[in-house]
Order: structure tokens, then sequence, then C-alpha cells
């Protein structure tokens, strides 16, 4: 921090307070659009999912957030944060809160501070909660700001606007082409799955293959050895992420039913229902009850299936299979009765091998723009650091450059 900047806690320099509680038995009033923390980004709203709560007349002044005024979540993802830009008030659940300074020039600075400290990891000190966490009103009003003199924070600030609207448009162009490139495999997809040629036939999954959930968590319960086993956490589209891989007890004859071998599906039941991964590694790996274990008769529909689920997930039709209105779940009922194409054998693996050609190739772009889109975090925080330290005198535009290339 430059020498010579005040640094106080957030109470002493704003108001802080959260939104009204959403309960459907005890709210009165009119109903109204309202934020949740989903619908707050980094530095932007997202309006395209709002709900209604009701609210009476005299609780206006205190669940508006009005032009200006800092919306932080509490809790969803804690610390993101963005400025209500409209000129309409908005109402604000409890699940975030309204932060008004006394200054109201210090917002912005104090949001791109807020970004700084989730982007190195120190806005993680202020939040409570094991498992699911949150930035509480205490933790925020004595959360420390640095605090410049106003005039030389609105010339970085005015900096930093510049820099972030370039490397905004540098990760627009980033995601359009990663966009482009799924949209390329998907449009292929479509083109087969769609045409259904000659000696198609359409079956049932529970017709070909006998499908298993996995092993419940009950750690009071459960006897055996422990080993490493899958939630539907490790479970990705086409692929597993080990790099978080709990251990749970088996006892030795629960091998079979609880495990998967090379070339079985894995499908999530529940998280992200639907989702699903071919097990390629010789060693057998056990899998918990959020997990469907799906084995066909014959094995070479596996890959084709995975790639059918794919495609209608693409499409947001394989929600229609779930059941639940919160949290939802692919049954093993609904599993059982989903209907997919047969076409004759040389004819799947055909298609097979052109998907996988495909799908590498998608990766490898994915890669190439994921690695764009980190190395623009990174520049981010490059700048923000400088920023917050007094070293920014000028645009970074070469950086910018570099980036946008």
């Amino acid at each position: 921090m430059r020498e010579g900047w005040a640094v106080r806690p957030l109470e002493e320099v704003a108001d802080a307070c959260l939104g009204k509680m959403l309960d459907k038995n005890k709210n009165r009033g009119e109903a109204k659009p309202y934020l949740r923390n989903l619908n707050v980004r980094w530095f932007e709203f997202d309006l395209s999912d709002m709900l209604e709560m009701r609210f009476e007349e005299g609780e206006r002044e205190r669940y508006t957030a009005r032009k200006g005024d800092l919306l932080i979540c509490e809790g969803g993802y804690p610390g993101r944060a963005a400025i209500w830009p409209y000129d309409e008030p908005i109402y604000f659940q409890k699940a975030l809160h309204r932060v008004r300074f006394q200054e109201p020039e210090r917002a912005k600075w104090f949001l791109y501070y807020l970004y700084l400290c989730d982007l190195n990891g120190s806005l993680h000190d202020y939040f409570t909660g094991a498992g699911i966490q949150h930035f509480t009103g205490e933790a925020l009003k004595r959360f420390r700001i640095p605090l410049p003199p106003l005039p030389e924070q609105q010339r970085i600030v005015a900096i930093l606007d510049g820099a972030f609207a370039g490397l905004a448009t540098a990760a627009a162009n980033a995601k359009k082409n990663l966009q482009n490139s799924s949209e390329l495999f998907d449009g292929y997809l479509e083109s087969i799955f769609s045409r259904k040629g000659q000696g198609w036939v359409d079956r049932v999954v529970g017709e070909v293959a006998d499908c298993c959930l996995g092993k419940m968590l009950d750690k009071s319960k459960n006897r055996g050895e422990l080993k490493p086993y899958l939630r539907n956490l490790n479970v990705r589209w086409f692929e597993f992420d080990l790099s978080d891989i709990l251990e749970m007890r088996f006892e030795e004859d629960e091998k079979d039913r609880y495990s998967a071998i090379k070339g079985d599906l894995l499908i999530c039941e529940g998280g992200y229902p639907g989702r699903g991964a071919i097990w390629q590694d010789e060693q057998p790996i056990y899998f918990q009850k959020a997990i469907h274990r799906v084995r066909f008769r014959t094995p070479y529909l596996n890959k084709w299936f995975l790639y059918f689920l794919y495609l209608m997930d693409a499409k947001g039709e394989l929600r229609r299979h779930f059941t639940g209105a919160g949290i939802q779940h692919f049954t093993g009922q609904a599993l059982s009765k989903f209907k997919f194409p047969n076409p004759p054998a040389a004819e799947v693996r055909e298609h097979v091998a052109i998907f996988d050609e495909l799908a590498e190739q998608t990766s490898a772009l994915k890669k190439i723009y994921e690695t764009k889109l980190g190395q623009l975090r990174d520049i981010r925080q490059s700048i923000l650091k400088k920023a917050f330290s007094g070293e920014l005198t000028s645009p970074p535009s070469q950086a910018i450059k570099e980036a946008a290339e």
C-alpha cells in the first residue's frame, strides 16, 4: 500500500445492510422483482432470471439499492460484487449486502479492491463456514480498505476503467471463439443424430444396459477398507477430475456392485444430473450413490450413448427427464426409460470415430482459449496490484495490446 494512504474499516466510510429474507408465509405487499446472489456477477448484473418477492411500501427504502450502490454477495460466491447502474431502484434479498458510501466516488475504488482481494485469495480470510462459506455483515464492516485522496483515487480508477474495458473486449473475443468451437461440434452431432438412417431403431436404456447407483456415504454404518471413490463432482463431460478424491469404507463383497471397470459409463444422478464420462483406467474405481454406473451389453454403445446424452444436455432437452423443483435428479427410473437412437453396429463405430476426432480438436481449441482467459486474469491481477500499491501511473497499453492478439 502506498505510504500516506489512509486505511479504514468499511463501517467508518460506508453503511451496509442485508436484504430481505425470502419467506412466502410471512411476506406481505406487492410482488416486486429482486436481486439474488445469482444475479450479481463481477462488475455487472445478470437480469435474465429474475424472481419476485412481496414487499410492503414501508420496506422500500431499507430493501432497495439505488444507482451507485454497491451490491456484494454474502453467500453463494461470497464477495462477488457490482455497482447498480440503473436509475430505477431494485429490491434485493438477504443473500446480498447493499453498501452505500458516504462519498459515493469510493464505490468503484472499493469494487476494484474487492476484486483484487478475490483474485489473490486474501478475501477468503474474512469468510466463515467450513463448507458453505459466508461473507457476514460483521466481517464486511471490519474489512479494511485503502483510501487515497479522492483526486488520486479518481485518476487511478480512470486508468483501471480503460484497462479493464480493453481486457473485457479481449475476454469476450476468447469466449466467443470458445463458444464457436463448441457450437461446431454440437452442430455436427445434431446433424448425425437427427437424420436417423436406414436400420436405426429407438431403444430405452433399460433394454440394452444394466444400471445401478453407487454406495451411500454413511460413516456410522460403512465397514471395510478405505478406498478412493468418485463423487458427482469428479465427473465431467467425457473425463474425470481426480484432483479432489475422497475415501469411503467398502467391504470386499461390495466391490462388484459399487465399482466401475474400464469401459463403464458413469453418469451423475445429482449435482449436474446427466453429465457423464467413461472410465478408461485398467484399475477399477468405487463410486457413490450420486452416480449411475451404466454397462451396455454391447459395449460399442457406451460412447455412442454418451455423445447423445451430451447433445441432449447442450440442447436443453435432457432436463425434461429430471425430477425436483429445486435440486434436480436424474433418477434410476428416468435413466432406465430414457430413449435413444440405435443404428447398426458398423455405423455406430464409424460415427463414434469421427466424433472422437472432432472432440479432440474441440478440446485442443478449448485449452487454447482457456489459457488465454487465464492470462487475462493474471494481467488484471497485475494491474490491480500496481494500482493499489500506488505504482499505476499510466495505462498499461502494451499488456492490453498483447492480450488482445
